[in-house]
């Protein structure tokens, strides 16, 4: 483990976890029974004497009570943590397994020495995009932007890996956006058909990709060839097969190949699973058995066109033909998913924007599915990049995570007049951790014909995770698209947001989505009581809400093996913090596990 990912003194320090499966885990990868009680038991001590691990709180949360409640999910979860059928393990969420500080890089370049002026008049955008690419250049190094504000009149682009954009403070340094997305680069259509404009969920006036991607990206879109926007290019044939993939169970640390010739420890690939004429597949992320099995697949086009299912994992370990990866399987491996290590895109990695504010030009909200693109920060084919200390202001859609993996979101805020997606995670995007985030109450009242959504999870996105949050608006969004195996804990939210998504684009909820410690403000029950509609769901510390505005049924049929504990409760649930809980839960395992 390297130094920058454990430091002496370190509250949380890395570890290992393992979301699922029902295998015999490898000897290495096996945890004690004791070591796993003895842990579980410090952190609930923590926490119900107000130790460190209760001390983060919203803003806006009830005052917790001096005690707490061990649920019994937690005591299963202890005792099989990895192989769990509710709970997923998201322990490695997050920017190098969610480590607590962020690389320290380089100064390289001033903006002001490249033409920036904070007189909030000039336009600093191409200066600022000229530090950017330098640093880049210069192999990464930190880009700082000095106290003041900037006008930008066109988007900023981080597009080499390690170049981090470091503003003074979101206090004390603002970028001042004119333009959107629309003006910038046209029109982007969908590629589902209809009118709606995909700037409603694509692209951001800070926009981390990398270059070549986002070339090819903007090049579609103005030739209106509406793209493909994740892993493997517009039309999803820029890849290459390095080896296949011997079955394996889910939650497993290693696999066995049939040639390790290509692979080595630090090389990113893509897990590729596609699914077979039966929908196995799909049938296996919404937790198996009669209700998916029974489930009418072939109609939802949109869903069906997210398969190919691609996970981005970095080798750990090669050894003759057993790989060791980073992070455990987050799905089966059968062979009649074809399952193979293949080629991602050249990813944008170590890349980071923080302490500045970017503020748009206040227009109206528009109306629903017609953005024009004042988009805030938002990362594409991106892994293990992050942001901190970051505040979008006016936006139609504040924080964005599209195909992006292992990144962290710190520190964040969306403010200002509403917005559509407040945060939105899709297109497959995997093992990410948005924490200490807040929504703020809008400024102006939302136009007609406009729609709130909220922390967004879409398109078989999975293993994410919301932690500390305040919302005071919003509400736990899926847009169908089956997301599953995603993590909300500690947040209060004023749920009075809507959820989107099609019928062609199938269920809101696959298998192992939790709700942990969620204090609902207005009482409102929908996407966050999910006991009755998510299968394979926990809903765990939730005070009394019930149905109003929005009521939801199953997808599918039969039982939905969901369970729902210390229901009418405020903040009593221990473990407080489900992910943090996790992350100590394998403190040893981490520590004993063979370099």
């Amino acid at each position: 483990m390297s130094k920058e990912s454990r430091e002496p003194g370190e509250k949380h320090e890395k570890r290992r976890g393992n979301p699922g499966g029902h295998e015999k885990r490898p000897k290495h990868a096996r945890i004690t029974r004791r070591a796993l009680l003895n842990g579980a038991a410090a952190v609930a001590a923590g926490a119900v004497t107000d130790g460190p691990a209760a001390a983060a709180t919203s803003p806006q949360a009830v005052p917790r009570e001096r005690t707490g409640k061990v649920p019994a999910l937690w005591r299963e979860f202890v005792k099989t943590p990895f192989t769990h059928p509710q709970i997923p393990y998201v322990g490695r969420a997050g920017h190098r397994a969610g480590a607590a500080h962020f690389p320290r890089r380089p100064v390289v370049a001033d903006v002001r020495a490249y033409g920036a002026r904070a007189d909030g008049v000039t336009d600093s955008a191409p200066a600022i995009n000229r530090a950017i690419a330098a640093a880049g250049r210069a192999g990464g190094g930190t880009v700082v932007v000095p106290p003041g504000t900037y006008r930008i009149d066109n988007l900023i682009r981080i597009g080499h890996s390690n170049v981090v954009l470091s503003g003074a403070g979101s206090d004390r340094t603002k970028l001042y956006a004119t333009k959107n997305l629309t003006e910038l680069i046209g029109l982007y259509g969908s590629r589902y058909g209809g009118d709606k404009s995909s700037w409603s969920w694509a692209g951001a006036l800070i926009w981390l990709c990398p270059t070549a991607r986002w070339d090819s990206l903007t090049t579609a879109i103005r030739a209106k060839a509406w793209p493909f926007e994740g892993w493997t290019g517009n039309r999803r044939d820029e890849w290459q097969t390095l080896t296949t993939v011997a079955p394996a169970r889910r939650g497993s640390w290693s696999v066995t190949v049939a040639d390790a010739k290509h692979l080595k420890p630090g090389r990113l690939v893509l897990l590729r699973l596609a699914d077979d004429a039966d929908h196995t597949l799909l049938e296996h992320m919404a937790g198996g058995g009669p209700g998916p099995e029974a489930y009418h697949w072939d109609d939802k086009t949109k869903l069906t066109g997210y398969v190919p299912y691609e996970w981005p994992v970095r080798i750990a370990r090669v050894r003759g033909l057993k790989v060791t990866l980073e992070r455990p399987l987050p799905l089966d491996v059968r062979p009649e998913w074809d399952p193979r290590f293949t080629t991602p895109v050249t990813a944008l990695t170590g890349a980071g924007v923080e302490g500045l504010t970017l503020e748009a030009v206040e227009t109206p909200q528009a109306p629903h599915l017609l953005d024009r693109g004042y988009n805030g920060v938002t990362f594409q084919c991106a892994y293990d990049c992050w942001a901190d200390d970051i505040v979008v202001r006016h936006m139609d859609n504040g924080f964005g995570l599209v195909a992006a993996s292992a990144c962290t979101l710190r520190n964040t805020r969306v403010a200002g007049r509403g917005s559509h997606h407040p945060y939105f995670c899709r297109e497959g995007s995997h093992d990410n951790l948005i924490e200490d985030f807040t929504i703020e109450q809008s400024t102006t009242p939302a136009p007609s014909g406009t729609q709130l959504h909220g922390i967004n999870v879409e398109g078989l996105s999975s293993y994410n995770v919301w932690s500390r949050g305040d919302m005071r608006m919003g509400t736990f969004d899926t847009h169908r698209g089956m997301p599953f195996a995603n993590v909300r804990t500690d947040i209060t939210v004023d749920n009075n947001g809507r959820h989107g998504g099609d019928y062609s684009a199938g269920p809101l909820f696959g298998a192992r989505f939790t709700h942990w410690n969620i204090r609902v403000t207005n009482h409102r029950a929908g996407l966050v009581k999910i006991d009755s509609v998510a299968p394979y769901s926990a809903t765990v510390g939730l005070n009394h809400c019930t149905e109003f505005g929005q009521i939801d049924v199953p997808d599918f049929s039969g039982d939905l093996h969901t369970r729902l504990e210390l229901y009418g409760t405020t903040d009593v649930v221990r473990p407080r913090n489900l992910y943090e809980a996790q992350r100590e839960l394998t403190r040893e395992f981490m520590r004993e596990l063979p370099r």
